[in-house]
């Protein structure tokens, strides 16, 4: 049995995954972008001075083409609907020290994932009001 998703229902995710950041530098950038609307979590982007907000809004602009393109949903309808990022790997080099020694760089990664919604119909008409 098939079930049919109705057109409120219709969610695009996005996960990437061994992004080169820290997953606190991440989190304070997903933190402010969680609930946002599309146009404006692109603002927020573009404006904030951090380097973990370029993957983020990479992330959100393939989220926002696969969703027009694949799907057929506008754009301007989405919404945030989850943001979150978890703890990947560590790579691990060795820096050449004095004495022949070595110390070690610590190099944590983390996985993004980003799920925009279509706003439904009865809220497009309440924010109209």
């Amino acid at each position: 049995m098939i079930k049919k998703k109705k057109n409120s229902d219709r969610e695009v995710k996005v996960l990437a995954q061994r992004v080169g950041i820290s997953i606190f530098k991440a989190q304070r950038v997903i933190d402010q972008i969680r609930g946002q609307s599309y146009e404006e979590t692109l603002m927020i982007l573009e404006l904030m001075p951090y380097r973990a907000a370029y993957p983020i809004l990479k992330l959100i602009y393939s989220a926002a083409a696969n969703a027009s393109h694949n799907m057929g949903l506008n754009k301007a309808n989405l919404f945030i609907s989850k943001a979150e990022v978890q703890k990947s790997i560590i790579n691990k080099k060795l820096r050449p020290r004095a004495r022949g020694r070595s110390s070690a760089i610590r190099r944590s990664m983390c996985h993004i994932t980003i799920v925009l919604k279509e706003k439904s119909k009865s809220f497009l008409d309440q924010s109209k009001i």
